[in-house]
């Protein structure tokens, strides 16, 4: 059955409820469905086939009823053999068609849940409520910085992705329980694409997350007030056109100081068209709200961008004298300074960004010179598969860090999909790039760098060695 025809409402209900498998090419269906259905209900599987040779592709889709039974499945099951003479399958959480990534048993979205909870509530109370589900890491309220008064807000680490499904699935109904968005880089992570889970719920408002932020409605979150008269480090961006997380932090972080970006969704993980900035002054918030707000991205599609409360207290005479002066400072530039259209093309996608050009390569990790490709000729010894978080870097920038290990061959990367093949012609370079690059981060996005399928070459060999 083609998995491709069927609209998303059914391939991601309820989310994270499908794998994505990589397997040998000679593992049929029927053996994929005996080894996976202890695990739950399995409602299609669907294996990506040759269009000519009708031969499979050693790529499958597994839909499960519930999304803990396709954890579970993936827990037990990546790295397992499904027959002999073949290779281990690789196992991951297929993510929504939209975005093409995979989350694997590692991935911290799939292991912590945010939560609506009483606001007498401690954090021993949360834990006790949901260890029941599985063991738990750690569990945080969200407090408001003044007052230091639990918002109702928390958010529950587990071990497991299977244990947080299990969770969301299980609990009360009126915890309102929602994998928790993804933390994204800022100015203290090094770049790293999750930062630490006990210092980002004090910086910013991550709870905000499960609510329908309004601003016309006049009131957004728990109760929290929204006023069109105040000025904010606190954005709310509001798009007709679907946009992803990655495309908003691109356009919002071309403006320094960019500290939180968060797209809202609604309780089944379906994006409400809105997003959530910070930035961590007060003159950058301005900037970006008189720049944006109304600039068309993507063409045709104007972005409206408003403030929304932070929960700074702006009740003294000298705080609101402070933001004046700041905010007229800021808007004398923003009046001065170039234009919307010069600030960004985007038929390009994003143009020059308003800070320094930064390097090309961008990763803590010390890479060693650059060296020329294999010839094109040289035959395939070994091939890398790479699974890149939050998106693919550019075959370019993907083929300036592989070529440094020696005898680069080629860089595919898999359409629509985040996923992609390094090839080389000799296998040590191709371990030695592995060892290197597996779990870094470059440019800001993670990956994961595993052994692919043998080349059919050096498969035919072993074949006739049998």
């Amino acid at each position: 059955m083609d998995d491709y025809n069927k609209p998303a409402s059914y391939l991601d209900d309820p989310p994270n409820s499908r794998l994505f498998l990589v397997t040998s090419k000679s593992i049929t269906e029927d053996t994929i469905r005996q080894h996976f259905s202890p695990f739950g209900e399995i409602q299609d599987i669907w294996m990506v086939k040759d269009k000519n040779t009708k031969e499979s592709k050693g790529v499958s889709f597994v839909k499960f009823a519930k999304s803990s039974q396709a954890c579970t499945a993936m827990e037990e099951m990546h790295g397992k053999t499904l027959a002999e003479g073949t290779k281990p399958i690789k196992v991951f959480i297929a993510q929504s068609r939209s975005s093409g990534s995979h989350r694997d048993v590692e991935d911290e979205e799939l292991t912590r849940i945010f939560v609506m909870i009483p606001k007498t509530f401690t954090e021993d109370d949360l834990k006790e409520t949901f260890k029941e589900y599985g063991d738990i890491e750690y569990a945080v309220i969200i407090k408001n910085k003044s007052t230091g008064e639990s918002k109702g807000l928390g958010y529950v680490r587990y071990h497991k992705p299977s244990q947080a499904a299990t969770a969301i699935e299980n609990c009360d109904k009126t915890f309102r329980a929602i994998l928790a968005e993804p933390r994204t880089k800022n100015s203290s992570a090094d770049n790293e694409y999750f930062s630490n889970p006990r210092s980002d719920h004090a910086g910013a408002d991550h709870g905000m997350s499960a609510y329908p932020f309004a601003p016309e409605s006049g009131h957004y979150g728990a109760g929290e007030s929204w006023n069109s008269d105040i000025i904010t480090r606190c954005l709310m961006v509001s798009s007709r056109a679907a946009l992803t997380q990655e495309q908003v932090y691109g356009l919002f972080d071309l403006i320094p100081g960019l500290e939180y970006c968060e797209m809202q969704r609604d309780q089944y993980g379906f994006s409400k068209g809105q997003a959530m900035i910070r930035y961590n002054n007060l003159g950058s918030a301005v900037y970006a709200k008189e720049k944006l707000n109304g600039f068309e991205y993507p063409p045709g599609n104007r972005l409206a961008v408003t403030y929304i409360d932070d929960g700074e207290d702006r009740t003294s005479p000298v705080g609101k004298m402070a933001m004046q002066l700041v905010a007229a400072q800021m808007m004398s530039m923003v009046w001065n300074g170039p234009s919307g259209p010069q600030l960004m093309k985007a038929s390009a996608g994003y143009a020059a960004p308003l800070v320094p050009q930064k390097p090309r390569i961008q990763t803590d990790l010390v890479l060693p010179p650059q060296k020329k490709l294999a010839p094109p000729d040289s035959p395939v010894k070994e091939r890398l598969f790479v699974i890149f978080n939050p998106a693919p870097l550019p075959v370019d920038v993907l083929e300036d860090v592989f070529c440094r290990f020696g005898s680069l061959l080629e860089v595919y990367l898999v359409p629509g999909r985040n996923v992609g093949y390094i090839k080389y012609a000799d296998r040590k370079h191709a371990n030695d790039a592995m060892a290197a690059l597996h779990g870094k981060v470059v440019n800001g996005v993670k990956m994961k760098v595993m052994l692919a399928d043998p080349p059919k070459e050096e498969s035919h060999k072993r074949q006739r060695t049998y």
